[in-house]
């Protein structure tokens, strides 16, 4: 299953984009409203829960510097990857996409895919007054 999310262009440039993103800290900011926990731990993995959710560990698996972030599922069942491609318009001046790759079944597929795109749309919206 491939998701992803609108473009965003940012007031910043491609290499303080990249910063924001490469600090899992940083995630908390982009976090939807109905976040109920978000907890650092370690500096390249995080935990977040969303209200009626389970909990979710994602690690920075590939980071290519001002151009792209990957995180992946660490531990748990399923196994997918969100990925921040991070393409510099102007100096100052850059877009934002986030795309969700996993392999799941059909069940799972279907019952997710509405959740996963509006979590990645909220995401990368959020992006344009944290970043």
């Amino acid at each position: 299953m491939n998701l992803e999310s609108s473009k965003v262009t940012l007031d910043k440039s491609a290499e303080d984009t990249f910063n924001f993103l490469s600090d899992v800290k940083n995630f908390e900011n982009l976090m939807p409203e109905n976040i109920s926990k978000f907890e650092v731990l370690e500096n390249d993995k995080f935990l977040f829960a969303l209200k009626g959710m389970p909990e979710i560990i994602l690690k920075k698996k590939e980071a290519v510097p001002n151009s792209k972030i990957v995180l992946g599922a660490a531990g748990g069942k399923l196994d997918f990857a969100l990925i921040g491609n991070i393409t510099e318009v102007e100096a100052n001046k850059t877009d934002v996409q986030l795309s969700f790759e996993g392999e799941f079944n059909a069940m799972m597929a279907m019952m997710i895919k509405g959740p996963i795109s509006k979590f990645i749309e909220t995401l990368v919206t959020n992006m344009k007054t944290a970043v």
